[in-house]
């Protein structure tokens, strides 16, 4: 029997639902999804330029496993570039840092001190919020 994995820690949830190709008919072709965890790996290592260790360190994994996750996200989106199919963000394995709320009518991604009583974008001051998943 396989050991259960363990959620992988991630900082902040990928700014985006998902990414189409542009300047293509595209036929109905099931989209490549990206997990928070492969996107945190891939803006760990490849944006803010951290080292295989340095990353694996900030999301709670071995340095093989993040090695495994970013690896397995660069295929992905490989796969995606080269077949010009759409990127979907799936929520995965995720263990999100803080709790983070998306707008429904802005789409902005934040979140509420505890402090704050008041559960409404700061954006747009809008109401019709929910809880990232």
């Amino acid at each position: 029997m396989a050991r259960p994995k363990s959620l992988r820690k991630v900082v902040k949830p990928p700014g985006f639902k998902g990414y189409k190709p542009y300047g293509h008919q595209q036929r109905r072709q099931k989209p490549v999804d990206l997990l928070y965890e492969e996107y945190e790996a891939l803006k760990l290592a490849d944006y803010d330029l951290m080292t295989h260790q340095e990353a694996s360190e900030i999301m709670g994994i071995s340095r093989a496993t993040f090695a495994r996750i970013y690896e397995r996200a660069r295929r992905k989106i490989a796969r995606a570039f080269v077949e010009v199919k759409e990127i979907k963000a799936v929520y995965g394995h995720a263990l999100l840092d803080k709790s983070w709320l998306v707008c429904n009518k802005c789409f902005a991604r934040f979140t509420i001190p505890e402090t704050i009583t008041e559960r409404n974008c700061p954006v747009c001051k809008s109401y019709n919020i929910e809880t990232v998943k």
